[in-house]
């Protein structure tokens, strides 16, 4: 399994890259395989079918509403945020949708939109979408939402193959201790070792400028994040708190040094984090970071150092995400980045360390200080669990972020005071992320069965 740094940041929309873009990227495919097949204008009707994951929370995380965007031929990448609300209340209202925003398709949604509280083997965030037409189905397809919005159907799930195509890289590697192997024998740092694999798909200047895309999108969301108040969907009457905090802060009078004023250092990389997940919880345009869930992490601990750091520069920026690239791809290839199949261990754990390591190799951290780095950000959010109260991405999530953002500061700051050698590694790590996801109970893992969803309804 080949992962580009631009696999595991996507632009796309809130609340969830598992429950949101995954099932609207499946919509969007099993339209276009109608196309392909020529069976768009024989489809008489269409059924959605939401399993385990998507079933317990996907009303929450907004499943039902990306699925039949998707349908409608729209891509999370490009779709605009506010088009969503009013196209599936015209479907609700209408009994009615535009099938790849050309055929028009009856479409009863208290029928034809069914939640299974089952899940099927493949993985917990399962969907099955069916075309029916007058002599009966047409064309059937199951697909599996698998984290950070990448989504296999049926046939990849059966043969166990990846979401993403195998690509030659120039440097394979499979776990940290062969990544520092290659550092070592080639001389070069991880964000190096990534760009030379990132050229199998792209050269360096369009890797360069794309990663300068993802984070002029990052910035948008944190700048969209600050200026929108109000209540947040979905009837916790959870309040936006990052523009009364910009408004606090910006009446402060502190340099851009905060190394005296730790409070307000703090306070800063706390915003970040709470606009952008703010913004995604709202259903705004955000980059997932691996995921949506977690999406605030890497773009807060960027612009901490970005806005801070003196010279500061835009080559900081895509090495910063390459480096940060790497430990995601090996946190997914060894282990998951799907709060449906691990916990929030998988996308919080490895958003965390995935900063803490970028933040760390553009502090001038050694391969081995990096490496450390990201494995104390894994290592102290091990066994947490993903329990969003009301099936929303928003308690604890919000706040989730801009603790682990703090915590990606302080694991770089760790590393780059020690020399790099450590007793638990990052393989060691990212392998019992992986155990303990299997043996964790399912209601743990973003079903809103267990732990603060259960709590916080029976008080």
């Amino acid at each position: 399994m080949s992962i580009s740094v631009l696999d595991l940041f996507k632009i796309g929309v809130g609340p969830s890259s598992s429950h949101t873009i995954g099932p609207m990227q499946a919509a969007h495919d099993f339209v276009h395989e109608l196309e392909g097949r020529k069976l768009l204008a024989a489809v008489g009707r269409i059924e959605v079918r939401l399993y385990g994951s998507l079933a317990a929370t996907g009303i929450g995380h907004g499943t039902d509403r990306a699925v039949i965007v998707g349908l409608m031929g729209q891509r999370a990448d490009s779709i605009d945020p506010d088009f969503i609300a009013p196209a599936v209340a015209d479907v609700q209202r209408n009994a009615c949708l535009q099938l790849a925003g050309k055929v028009a398709v009856p479409f009863d949604w208290a029928h034809d939109m069914r939640l299974l509280p089952v899940s099927l083997p493949y993985h917990p965030n399962a969907l099955r979408l069916g075309a029916h037409g007058e002599a009966g189905a047409l064309f059937e397809n199951t697909f599996y939402s698998i984290g950070g919005g990448f989504v296999i159907d049926e046939a990849h799930a059966r043969s166990g193959s990846s979401a993403v195509a195998d690509t030659p890289l120039r440097y394979e590697f499979n776990s940290a201790a062969e990544l520092l192997t290659i550092c070592r024998r080639h001389s070069l740092r991880i964000s190096e070792v990534m760009l030379a694999n990132e050229g199998a798909w792209r050269s360096e200047d369009k890797t360069r400028v794309a990663l300068q895309r993802i984070w002029e999108a990052m910035r948008a969301c944190v700048a969209r994040g600050i200026r929108q108040g109000g209540v947040l969907p979905g009837g916790l009457e959870v309040r936006r708190r990052a523009p009364a905090l910009h408004a606090t802060l910006q009446q402060r009078e502190v340099g851009r040094n905060l190394i005296s004023d730790t409070m307000a250092a703090l306070d800063w990389v706390n915003l970040y984090a709470l606009a952008v997940n703010e913004e995604n919880a709202g259903g705004g345009r955000v980059v997932t970071a691996p995921t949506n869930g977690a999406a605030g992490i890497i773009p807060a601990v960027l612009h901490y150092y970005m806005n801070f750091q003196p010279g500061s520069s835009a080559r900081d920026v895509s090495d910063f995400l390459l480096t940060a690239g790497a430990i995601g791809t090996l946190c997914k290839k060894n282990a998951s980045i799907s709060g449906a199949e691990v916990g929030c261990q998988g996308e919080v754990g490895s958003a965390c360390a995935m900063a803490a390591a970028g933040l760390t190799e553009i502090m001038g951290g050694s391969p081995e200080q990096v490496e450390n780095a990201a494995e104390i950000g894994l290592e102290h959010n091990l066994g947490l669990t993903c329990d969003p109260v009301a099936g929303l991405v928003q308690v604890p999530c919000i706040e989730r972020n801009a603790m682990a953002s703090i915590k990606a500061i302080n694991a770089a700051q760790l590393a780059l005071r020690g020399d790099g050698a450590h007793t638990i590694s990052l393989d060691h790590a990212i392998r019992t992320m992986r155990d303990t996801g299997r043996d964790m109970l399912d209601k743990y893992k973003e079903t809103s069965r267990g732990g603060l969803a259960v709590n916080f309804t029976e008080c």
